[in-house]
């Protein structure tokens, strides 16, 4: 990790930590109240790499709505930033700690309240993970799309306040279509509830909209009301190789234009395929520039197949495989699966992008992409959610080698300058948090930031949900 420390405005009153402590567990149980400094040290980041981050003062485990209000409260009271936290596995620093903060861990609300297979809802806490989710509604017929790629690991409080996608999107969208409702305490200790729990509901301002994504910076959730769909068929896989990255983008044109709907659409370019090749030995053909992978969970998902593949084969496509089952289809996913694991073993450590660009355009950022590793001199590959053109540039480099650091980091800013300019955002998925914060303003302008300062403002005029991140 190549980190400095956050440093948040604190008061001249701000009471000494040993006071801070002794007010938490005032409302708090002592089990749920972290001061070792080599304990509190290892809630201090996320994932990310280039990303500040400061010591906590204290990290607090709560177990209900009051604990967190509790916390709250004390945090108005005394001017001390709080940084919410899930799993800890985002990868833009939006859950690093700032200098003498007061970490709020919510991975001990880990509670599913309540799965309705009439309403096509479930009620859970901020704490539960993602996979446990999908699997507990899952016995019930039901299925909650969303499917980061750490999806056995995150937690819904972080997939909520990253509005995190994942390989399903081109179907069935991103986290924030499946937040109906949210109970929320505010800055001040306050718990306000948003949103609804029916089909429909359109009665004032969008509030639950607003938090998805706000990466804790307006708000702590404390409770999720989630929208479910029937859970669809097993899904068949299609693989596709291709003699160059612009074929590949091609077939994903013609399928899209096609009317087709996949449940999944990825990309994984000619660096990616060898990684994964050296590190799995999965025999992929050292020829292929890029992997294209359809899946269809439709009624008749080999027709659907038949059809996508010939689009393929007309775009030039070198090979087409069709699973005829689910285990076929597993094995063709792996190497997907795989694909970031194997970019670390390049190098020991990536910078993940999540660059997302029109569909029309995605050759032109890979050409680009590969246009900057080798201005740069690095290894630099790319897998893409191709239909919904969110790429990720996956940079590996040597943190050990200081000019290599510098070239990664120059590389990352040059791709998402690169995404701007192809008419896309800087970020599809992973959120803004510390790794972002100038390409937020550049993307948004003068006028869309001071409107974001402007809620940032009404929902915490302290500045005290954690400061430092977004802007």
């Amino acid at each position: 990790m190549i980190m400095s420390r956050i440093e948040a405005p604190r008061s001249e009153d701000t009471a000494a930590t040993g006071d801070l402590v002794e007010l938490l567990l005032g409302g708090l149980p002592a089990e749920a109240v972290l001061t070792d400094p080599d304990v509190t040290a290892s809630y201090a980041h996320d994932m990310a790499s280039f990303c500040p981050a400061g010591a906590p003062a204290v990290v607090v485990l709560p177990r209900t709505t009051e604990q967190v209000q509790h916390v709250m409260r004390t945090a108005t009271a005394l001017r001390v930033p709080v940084v919410p936290q899930g799993a800890r596995t985002g990868l833009s620093g939006a859950a690093n700690a700032s200098e003498g903060c007061i970490v709020l861990s919510l991975t001990k609300m880990d509670r599913i309240l309540e799965i309705n297979p009439v309403d096509r809802i479930a009620v859970c806490e901020p704490g539960v993970v993602n996979a446990a989710l999908s699997r507990a509604v899952g016995a019930h017929g039901l299925y909650y799309p969303p499917d980061p790629s750490s999806w056995e690991m995150c937690t819904i409080g972080g997939n909520i306040g990253t509005a995190s996608g994942g390989l399903c999107c081109v179907k069935y969208g991103v986290t924030a279509e499946y937040v109906l409702g949210l109970d929320v305490v505010l800055a001040d200790g306050r718990l306000m509830s948003t949103g609804r729990r029916t089909a429909k509901g359109v009665a004032g301002y969008d509030l639950t909209r607003l938090f998805v994504g706000s990466e804790g910076s307006l708000g702590i959730v404390v409770r999720a009301v989630l929208g479910l769909r029937p859970k669809p068929p097993e899904q068949l896989v299609l693989a596709a190789e291709f003699a160059s990255a612009a074929a590949a983008c091609d077939a994903v044109c013609r399928i899209m234009e096609g009317g087709h709907v996949p449940s999944l659409l990825e990309l994984m370019d000619r660096t990616t395929v060898k990684a994964v090749n050296a590190m799995a030995r999965m025999g992929l053909p050292e020829s292929t520039e890029a992997l294209l992978l359809a899946a269809f969970d439709t009624t008749a998902p080999a027709a659907d197949l038949a059809a996508v593949g010939a689009l393929c084969e007309a775009a030039g496509a070198t090979q087409v495989v069709p699973a005829d089952d689910a285990a076929e289809s597993e094995l063709l996913l792996q190497a997907r699966r795989l694909s970031l694991t194997a970019l670390e073993a390049v190098k020991g450590v990536t910078m993940i992008d999540d660059v997302c660009v029109p569909r029309s355009r995605l050759a032109e950022m890979l050409e680009g992409v590969g246009r900057i590793a080798e201005k740069h001199r690095l290894t630099i590959g790319v897998v893409a959610h191709a239909g919904d053109g969110n790429t990720h540039p996956t940079v590996c480099f040597d943190p050990a080698d200081p000019d290599e650091s510098h070239r990664a980091r120059e590389s990352f800013d040059e791709i998402m300058a690169l995404g701007l300019e192809l008419g896309g955002t800087i970020t599809g998925e992973h959120g803004v948090g510390v790794l972002k914060k100038e390409w937020l303003a550049r993307e948004i302008g003068p006028v869309g930031m001071e409107m974001q300062r402007a809620v940032k403002q009404a929902f915490d005029p302290l500045n005290i949900l954690n400061p430092g991140k977004l802007f």
